[in-house]
């Protein structure tokens, strides 16, 4: 009873879509893929967020979306942010840190850093 309980809570909180496809439509309904790329592998200017760790991610959006920003460079986040839920925050650091697009065989982040690195 309660494994059934607990595999319904997700579906009662997000209507039962996955999260990864509703993060997925918000990375690219927002506009994140403009700066961070379409694979949110980065740019020039702009970080790599595909395979970074949902904690570190998630404390960033929650952080921009209370203005916090200490570069210049964050500080741009901050109006992408400032109208993000939970749940939508929830959604987009799922598609990040589990980004498999277009790659049927891909290395996760193993590191014990939240930024993607060893």
């Amino acid at each position: 009873m309660v494994k059934i309980i607990l595999f319904l809570i997700p579906m009662f909180l997000y209507g039962g879509t996955d999260l990864y496809k509703i993060g997925k439509n918000l990375y690219f309904s927002k506009g994140c893929s403009g700066c961070h790329g379409i694979s949110a592998s980065g740019t020039n200017l702009y970080p790599a967020l595909a395979h970074r760790r949902q904690p570190f991610l998630a404390s960033k959006l929650k952080n921009y979306r209370a203005k916090q920003g200490t570069t210049q460079q964050s500080q741009m986040m901050i109006p992408f942010a400032m109208g993000l839920s939970d749940k939508e925050i929830d959604a987009l650091t799922t598609f990040l840190s589990e980004y498999h697009e277009g790659r049927s065989n891909y290395k996760s982040d193993t590191s014990t850093r939240g930024d993607g690195g060893s």
